[in-house]
Parts: structure tokens; C-alpha cells; sequence
């Protein structure tokens, strides 16, 4: 199965005027040979050991440990260690013959070895939404010196996607993997790319003049932008809305912003039932208070889609049996309801409303509150700022998809994950759907559990995910696409 690529976000006019004056600068990489990526992160999370990887760390795991499959610069899944792979009918047998090829050490790689590190691997990814995705594996079987089977308990259309994610990287002791070398200076992480023969693929015997290192840096969004634009950093990755104001400033003057079309959960929890949060109506009236594209139009950006729903709307297995929320109802409306709730509350309790709102810092989220603070104001809803982790009644969730499936929204508010209210009731159907064999039975429970995971009303939908990144023109192996995941492995000019 291969992910098709979804259409970049558009740069509106406003946001696209510095680019068509944009001139290339001189680059890091065309003074020493080396591509310079900074990563918007921390040196800590880049170095991140065992499954619980950041965005940055994410990425020098996929760069480091190869999985069965792994995903290239569109995003589409592409063979790694496993050379092939065949589906058996029923979809719930996944037959994979993996390259014959030994280590520096002389031991070879083996089915057994890696159905192993696999079996392993989600053992410790139990108690975690990726673990939620997984738990339709069965078993995982070494048929001979270079077969693996992975059966499962019912079809899963998406198991390539999940088994090409950095955390199934396959960890075999001190052997390398690659398809990269990883050797650490300092704060960076200095990336040289194995030979091919290092990796039980053919030798190239041109392969050192075609490939170069690369160096990957773990910095804040102010000194990533600052860096790209002072021509130090090649690439820059992870931007997200809360930092986009900062690349509208000196960098756009010397490269260009690229966006992906992500699909994946941007909105509101709904920390704690308590107050006026205690009444799902009341919960309610906070999601349909809200005019969407009114809070993203001050980023300039077109293409962006607003939604009411928790599942991202027009996935492959979208039935069309759950529709946006309040389609009926104008936005005055739909505001006027929603205060005539907040002072329904405000009169039987004798308080005002007030809630705290944790954000990140950033520019983006100094002027998503300022909007947010304007919109809840006109239902007299007031709002108080507070930082990431502090006593909130609410947070942003910004995270992008790693597959394209109802499942994985869904399981992001499992009660044995979530940090938003959640429904045991919600859990229990998206556990039938899993089980079931059928794919209109799957779509059927999958559309019931999202409609009663709405009406919980414990997170409250903005639309998907912005991702941002900062590209120099004569950079390759770099290309947007719909997982915000952007392997290292091809900005060194090797072919996947």
C-alpha cells in the first residue's frame, strides 16, 4: 500500500510576495559539503532514547534503525530491510522477505533476529496510542532464514504506514542497520550515509562522490529562522502555527517556506469535567461558538480546512455518515445558543465563566489566544493564559496523523491515554471495529464511536494541523507530504 500525497497548503498573496523576490544565499552546505538541518526541538529530545521519541528525535531514529518498510520524502511507503512483501487475501497475513546481507562484525541479518527486535519492540509500545494502532498484530513468526510473518486478528488496511514509523526501527545489538551512521559532536548529530553494500543492496562504485554527510541540529524556532536566514542551516524543520509569524520575517529573503497538507487532530482539550465544563452542553457550546477560518486567517494561509469533526474529514474509509456539526445553524446562531448557555450557568450559579487556556509559547499562539479571547468573549467567556503543563481547563492539541484512518484519531482519546475526557463506552466500540473482519462493519462502528466521542464534547475541533518548513533551493531529497515526516537519508543525494 502506498500513502498518496496530498496537495501542499497554498501561501496566500500576502505570504507569497517575499518569495517571488526571494535570491538564494550562499549555504552551509556549499562551503563545506555538508547539508545543515536544524530540527525546531532540544539537543535533549533529539538524543531521545527508547518509543517515547519527539519530533526530533523521530528522525535520527529513522535515519539510524531501518524497519521493515520506511517512508520516503513524499511519504509513500517504500521497501527497507524487507526487500518485499506479498498480502494474503484475507488481508490479515503480512508475508515479508527481508535482505540477505551480513554485518561489519560478520554476523547476518536473520528472520529470527528480527522478528525479535519487532516482537520486542511492541511489547514496550503497549500503554500507548501507537500501541492502541498495533494491537490487531497477532503474532510475528520467523518462517525461514529470510521470511517473517506478521498475522493478524482482523485486516489492517494501514499496517504498512504504521510498521514504516521510526519507532518500529529494528534495534539488533550493536550491528548498524542504517541506512545512516550516527556520530555525535557536541550539540549536533553528524549523519554519514552506509554504503550500499553495507545495507545488502548492490555496491555504486561511485557512491562517494554522489553522497555527502549531513549535520542535524536541535534548536528553537527563533534561532532555526535566524539560522536559515544567516545562510548557516540548509533545512529547517517542525515548524508548526505557534511559530509561523517568525518565518515571515528576515528568512523568506533567502529561501523558501514549504507546507505540508497534513491531516490529524488541531484544537481543544477539555481537561477536567468541572464548573461550567461539568455539563457536556455546556462543553458543547464552546465548539460551536467558534468561527474557524476567522482564527486561522490572520496566518495568510489558503488551502487550510476547517472542521467540527474529531475524525479528519474525506479519509479513504469515510463512509459520509457523520457530517460537520451545526451545519444547519449561521455562525450568529449558533453564538447565540452558546450564551444563552453561559448565562443560563453564570445566573443558576451565581459566577462568570472563566477558563484557563494552556499554550505553547510562540508568536502563533500570542495571536491565536488574542483571537480566541475575542471569539469566547461575544458568549462572555472569559479566557486566562497559562503555560504548558500548568492547572488548566483546557489545551491545544496539535498533533499530525501517522496514518490516514479513523483509528487514529480515535485512539488519541482512549481512556488509557488521554489527557482530554474520554468515554470508556467510545473505547469499547472502537475495539469492536478492530475485531470485526468486514470493512463496512469497521466504517459502521468507526462512524458510531466518532459520533459518540462528539457528543462527549471533550475536545473541541479547529481543523488540521499546520506544518511548516524552510527549504534552500539547491537542497534535494526534501518534499512536502501529508505525515510532516521528512527522512534525512535522501537530502544526502542517496537513493532510497
Amino acid at each position: 500500500m502506498r500513502a498518496l500525497p496530498a496537495p501542499p497548503f497554498l501561501l496566500a498573496p500576502l505570504l507569497m510576495a517575499p518569495l517571488l523576490m526571494s535570491l538564494a544565499a550562499c549555504s552551509a552546505s556549499q562551503q563545506d559539503g555538508v547539508t545543515d538541518v536544524a530540527i525546531i526541538g532540544t539537543e535533549q529530545g533529539m538524543f531521545t532514547e527508547g518509543l517515547r521519541l519527539p519530533f526530533e528525535a523521530q528522525h535520527l531514529r529513522a535515519a539510524t534503525r531501518q524497519g521493515l518498510v520506511a517512508l520516503d520524502e513524499q511519504g509513500q511507503v517504500v521497501p527497507a530491510i524487507a526487500e518485499r512483501w506479498i498480502v494474503t487475501d484475507d488481508g490479515q497475513s503480512y508475508i515479508f522477505r527481508i535482505r540477505e546481507f551480513d554485518f561489519a562484525d560478520g554476523t547476518r541479518l536473520t528472520a529470527q533476529s528480527v522478528r525479535a527486535s519487532l516482537s520486542r519492540t511492541l511489547g514496550l509500545l503497549e500503554d500507548t496510542t501507537m500501541g492502541l494502532d498495533l494491537a490487531n498484530i497477532r503474532d510475528v513468526r520467523a518462517m525461514t532464514g529470510r521470511v517473517v510473518e506478521i498475522r493478524l486478528h482482523s485486516p489492517m488496511p494501514d499496517l504498512l504506514q504504521l510498521l514504516a514509523q521510526p519507532e518500529m526501527g529494528l534495534a539488533l545489538g550493536e550491528a548498524e542497520v542504517g541506512p545512516m551512521r550516527l556520530t555525535r559532536d557536541g550539540a549536533a548529530a553528524e549523519l554519514t550515509p552506509l554504503r550500499p553494500e553495507q545495507r545488502g543492496l548492490p555496491e555504486q562504485p561511485d557512491w562517494d562522490e554522489t553522497v555527502h554527510p549531513l549535520r542535524i541540529y536541535a534548536v528553537d524556532a527563533r534561532n532555526a529562522t535566524d539560522g536559515f536566514s544567516s545562510g548557516r542551516y540548509d533545512l529547517v524543520l517542525n515548524g508548526r502555527l505557534v511559530d509561523l509569524p517568525l518565518a515571515d520575517i528576515g528568512a523568506l529573503a533567502r529561501g523558501t517556506i514549504r507546507l505540508d497538507a497534513t491531516k490529524g487532530l488541531f484544537g481543544l482539550d477539555v481537561l477536567r469535567a468541572s464548573g461550567f465544563l461539568s455539563v457536556p452542553a455546556n462543553r458543547e457550546a464552546l465548539a460551536m461558538a467558534l468561527d474557524r477560518a476567522a482564527l486561522i486567517e490572520p496566518f495568510n494561509i489558503g488551502g487550510w480546512i476547517p472542521t467540527t469533526r474529531v475524525v479528519a474529514p474525506g479519509l479513504a474509509n469515510d463512509d459520509g455518515s457523520v457530517p460537520e456539526r451545526w451545519i444547519a445553524l449561521t455562525i450568529e446562531e449558533r453564538r447565540a445558543e452558546a450564551m444563552q448557555r453561559v448565562a443560563a450557568w453564570e445566573a443558576q450559579n451565581d459566577a462568570e465563566v472563566s477558563l484557563r487556556l494552556a499554550l505553547p509559547e510562540g508568536p502563533g499562539s500570542d495571536i491565536l489566544f488574542d483571537a480566541l479571547v475575542e471569539q469566547y468573549g461575544e458568549i462572555g467567556v472569559a479566557l486566562e493564559r497559562v503555560e504548558m503543563g500548568d492547572k488548566a481547563d483546557l489545551a491545544l492539541r496539535d498533533r499530525v496523523a501517522r496514518y490516514a484512518g479513523a483509528r487514529w484519531f480515535l485512539n488519541q482519546f482512549n481512556c488509557a491515554v488521554s489527557r482530554a475526557l474520554c468515554s470508556p463506552d467510545v473505547d469499547f466500540v472502537v475495539g469492536l471495529a478492530a475485531e470485526s473482519r468486514d470493512p463496512a462493519e469497521q466504517a459502521s462502528y468507526l462512524a458510531e464511536a466518532e459520533t459518540a466521542l462528539a457528543a462527549v464534547n471533550g475536545y473541541i475541533p479547529i481543523g488540521a494541523p499546520i506544518r511548516w518548513s524552510l527549504a534552500r533551493a539547491g537542497v534535494a531529497g526534501f518534499s512536502e507530504n501529508p505525515w510532516n515526516f521528512h527522512p534525512l537519508f535522501p537530502l544526502s543525494r542517496a537513493p532510497m
